[in-house]
């Protein structure tokens, strides 16, 4: 029975037991111990490095960082680190604090690439048995200057982000065999909660808290650009600059692609539509309504309240007109107008285009077209389910990287997710169910001279889809 004092908690006390014993199963007892050896709960996570042997795709990360120090006095490669601190990510250990039991962990070591995965032959005596690096390694990593040279004392490999940049949108075209006709490019904006005094922090009003306004842009479910960015800033600030850089690396593969912009009204700004416009780039935004495009639709929204009051059903109309404003666009665009009756009154919705009529009508530019877009959300949640969010740093650089990081580990996730999860009930699961389901799998790590032997649970309820994206990622 568990007692509590009256006047507070107990107190804290060292605990050194090594045997727990727990409820009896009739006449059996029933005894915990740590003795199991080395056993893991990410065992699926092998079919992850299958996916980075096939890619390269943390390999290549890894050359986007410039390493000063002394070759001949570092245990831990830049390839190493990149590859611990992302795997684990996947994995689901989002603090680096984390990274002090899990260097200890053989089979993550097996997944960074280290020869020796049990530490044995480690320089420092105290090192030994912790074959991976530790949270002050890693912490060093991250908070490194992007002046930094050999001349530093720890803190010496310096990122780019410009091949960040290059290689998210790389890795996007290498996964087609050929050129799509048309692809659309998803841009949002969201909240990054922020809990401390970090560089670049400020309130927002809609958010209601502090945050950062990291700029995500997707094509599908690929990730072309993750931009951390201060609160204090307009949602489409910097976008144009980015879908530039993101277009003329898509075209100079594909100069043909027909690209189209979607977007909500925080990027429904005259500079990107323009920019758009001169450069064969489509877009459809939306438009925040005024009073002026109210009275627009008059006529239609009294057509639908009437319909609606017949059926007592919502009812949407649909009609189309030139717009321009009286002095924040440069000329006059096409406008798609919803014009909806609901239970609880009249819902109107505006958007902006470059499609003319011929190609798309109102109502599918709209319902198929526009609305869309709502998938992008799932792709952002899984930003967080890989710990986007994590900004806690103190520098907007670092935090940047750590927004780079969790970039990565979905880019991993969702080659994952394409070849190994192809014509299987999981094709289109979430980053996380797939860490649940796939990854988070109990094994016993056994290392000889000659191989590691991973045993699997052989309880684990999943073990034909286990085999069969085995086989997928081999083939």
């Amino acid at each position: 029975m568990f007692r509590g004092r009256e006047n507070g908690p107990l107190p804290m006390t060292e605990c050194s037991q090594t045997e727990f014993e727990f409820q009896r199963l009739f006449s059996r007892e029933v005894i915990g111990r740590f003795d199991g050896g080395q056993i893991t709960s990410d065992g699926g996570s092998l079919l992850l490095r299958e996916v980075e042997r096939g890619t390269g795709i943390l390999r290549r990360f890894a050359g986007c960082f410039t390493d000063h120090r002394a070759g001949d006095r570092i245990e831990h490669s830049v390839e190493e680190l990149v590859a611990q601190r992302i795997y684990a990510l996947a994995l689901g250990y989002e603090d680096l604090n984390d990274h002090e039991q899990l260097r200890a962990d053989p089979l993550l070591a097996v997944l960074a690439g280290k020869r020796d995965p049990e530490g044995k032959d480690r320089k420092q005596e105290r090192d030994r048995g912790k074959a991976l690096a530790g949270k002050s390694t890693l912490n060093r990593w991250e908070l490194t200057r992007a002046d930094a040279t050999e001349q530093e004392r720890y803190a010496k490999i310096v990122m780019d982000p410009a091949a960040i940049d290059q290689l998210l949108v790389e890795v996007f075209l290498e996964a087609h065999t050929t050129a799509p006709a048309e692809m659309v490019l998803d841009l949002d904006a969201t909240d990054d909660p922020l809990y401390g005094k970090q560089e670049g922090r400020f309130f927002h009003g809609y958010y209601g808290h502090y945050c950062y306004l990291p700029l995500y842009i997707f094509a599908g479910d690929h990730l072309l650009c993750a931009r951390l960015r201060p609160a204090n800033t307009d949602a489409s600030a910097g976008s144009r600059e980015e879908v530039e850089r993101i277009v003329q690396q898509i075209r100079a593969r594909w100069p043909e692609v027909r690209i189209l912009l979607r977007a909500d009204s925080g990027f429904c700004r005259d500079d990107l539509m323009s920019w758009c416009e001169a450069h064969q780039v489509h877009y459809v935004f939306g438009l925040a309504r005024n009073q002026r495009l109210r009275k627009r639709i008059d006529a239609e929204m009294a057509q639908a309240r009437a319909l609606h009051e017949q059926t007592q059903q919502a009812v949407r109309v649909f009609t189309e007109f030139v717009y321009q404003t009286h002095d924040s666009w440069s000329r006059a665009r096409r406008v798609v107008a919803k014009a909806e009756h609901l239970s609880k009154g009249e819902n109107p919705r505006f958007v902006v285009t470059s499609l003319d009529a011929a190609y798309l009508p109102a109502q599918p530019l709209y319902e198929q077209l526009y609305c869309g877009r709502g998938d992008m959300e799932n792709r952002i949640k899984e930003q967080f389910s890989l710990f986007s969010d994590r900004t806690s740093t103190t520098y907007l650089r670092s935090n940047q990287l750590r927004l780079y990081l969790s970039s990565i580990a979905y880019l991993l996730l969702e080659a994952f997710r394409r070849w190994g999860l192809n014509g299987t009930a999981m094709a289109t699961a979430q980053c996380q169910t797939i860490r649940l389901k796939l990854l988070k799998m109990g094994a016993l790590v056994r290392v000889t001279v000659r191989k590691v032997w991973v045993s699997f649970s052989s309880g684990y309820p999943d073990q034909a889809l286990f085999a069969r994206v085995f086989q997928q990622l081999h083939c």
